[in-house]
């Protein structure tokens, strides 16, 4: 086998192992491992560049990001504030037609100011507003898919813990990544809105409310005691790193800090609950770490193999030109996204691609945009679809299928295809606030 040969069975037996049930780093590790020894010819050399790819990969100071914004993460998790951000939305919504919808959209893109993932909003707020949706005529289907959909903000409103990754592998500023997050992640969230309040008035019998909706009404002093925390972790965090006080990496540790604080005063944490949020906060950081060495790894063999060139080299034969790559890359993408997850996604393209894009010299972090709303689709999508397993999961009433998840999740999902075209045609949308 030729080099280039070896670089293209490595992808395919990744993607074969992940498929059989092998964790993603593990299968990178691997194959990564095999390939180098099958390129040079030496054990020794296999051993010795993977050992030094995994020292590269962590040894640097913007990987102190990682755990401090998880433990911001679970902290916020353990404080109720989903519960609190689901009623103040609601106040704030429920004169709107689909405003419980809408006010589920505002509370996740709230919730993912403070959290960063979507598995944990999709969890939480499959508790908080699913029963809540259907109590108030909502058909179990919207319901469901409003909570799916609404989900993936978390991933793109920073601080994320998806778009931290893309900043590690790309080499990118994290700081400028996450300022480049929020306005596509508020449009997102308004193009979301605009569609329930559509669906709701033409499509009702889809999201199974026709009249404004009847919710009890909160005291404004209230509303100000329950969105007071998350507000001000949200200026503590966002207003830091924006204003230059601080980097990303202090930012993730004075908003554990103010996470903490809040969930103490709010008096959540025992010191059972402190040590299930350590050990969570650890085995969530150990798995990323993980993610990322192997990452480091499968680059190195990529690097070894010339597989990346000889794309380049391919590429350019077909004249596609940058608008052709970007489009056959955001399918590919797209596609992998109904087998694989967001992580593994970017660990298996963004080594093979980044070679090929930056000779056009593409701002890496709009491409950086577009690739995690791109990815993010995949946790709508079957049959994988991570997001809808976990609502599933998390689900109390028998009577919702994972079938129904998907396809009340499906609009939200076609939005987001919308959302890429336009942050492609509108490039300053994600470069405006850098």
């Amino acid at each position: 086998m030729s080099n280039v040969e070896i670089g293209l069975a490595s992808i395919a037996v990744i993607l074969v192992l992940i498929q059989t049930g092998m964790h993603v780093a593990i299968a990178l590790m691997a194959v990564s491992f095999v390939g180098v020894i099958l390129v040079k010819g030496k054990f020794a050399i296999a051993g010795a560049l993977l050992s030094q790819a995994a020292l590269d990969s962590v040894a640097r100071y913007s990987f102190g990001v990682i755990p401090l914004f998880v433990l911001m993460g679970v902290l916020v998790g353990a404080s109720g504030l989903g519960r609190d951000l689901f009623d103040v939305a609601g106040q704030l919504f429920r004169k709107f037609r689909g405003g419980l919808g809408i006010a589920t959209v505002f509370a996740n893109a709230i919730f993912a100011a403070v959290n960063g993932t979507s598995i944990a909003s999709a969890s939480v707020f499959t508790k908080v507003a699913v029963p809540e949706l259907i109590r108030q005529g909502y058909t179990p289907r919207f319901s469901v898919g409003v909570v799916a959909g609404s989900s993936v903000l978390g991933m793109l409103i920073p601080p994320s813990l998806l778009l931290i990754l893309y900043g590690i592998l790309a080499e990118v500023s994290i700081g400028d990544l996450f300022k480049a997050g929020i306005l596509p992640g508020i449009v997102l969230a308004v193009l979301f809105s605009v569609a329930i309040i559509l669906m709701a008035r033409f499509a009702s019998g889809f999201t199974g409310v026709s009249n404004r909706l009847d919710t009890a009404s909160i005291a404004t002093s209230e509303m100000l005691l329950k969105s007071a925390p998350v507000v001000a972790l949200i200026l503590l965090v966002l207003g830091g790193i924006y204003g230059g006080f601080f980097t990303p990496t202090e930012a993730g540790g004075v908003g554990a800090l103010g996470a903490f604080l809040v969930a103490q005063f709010k008096g959540r944490l025992g010191w059972r609950e402190i040590g299930r949020i350590l050990i969570e906060t650890g085995q969530v950081t150990a798995s990323i770490t993980f993610l990322i060495i192997a990452a480091h790894m499968y680059s190195r063999l990529l690097a070894l193999t010339g597989l990346p060139n000889a794309m380049t080299d391919l590429l350019a034969t077909w004249n596609l030109g940058l608008t052709g790559i970007l489009v056959l890359y955001l399918i590919v993408i797209i596609l992998l996204g109904t087998i694989l997850d967001s992580a593994s996604i970017l660990l298996i393209l963004l080594p093979l691609i980044l070679p090929v894009v930056e000779p056009f010299g593409i701002n890496l972090v709009w491409f950086g945009i577009v690739t995690i709303i791109a990815v993010e689709i995949g946790l709508l999508t079957p049959p994988l679809g991570v997001a809808c397993f976990v609502i599933k999961s998390n689900l109390d009433d028998d009577r919702i299928g994972l079938s129904d998840i998907f396809a009340g999740a499906a609009p939200f999902a076609l939005i987001m295809v919308v959302m890429i075209a336009i942050v492609m045609i509108a490039p300053w949308l994600a470069l405006a606030l850098i």
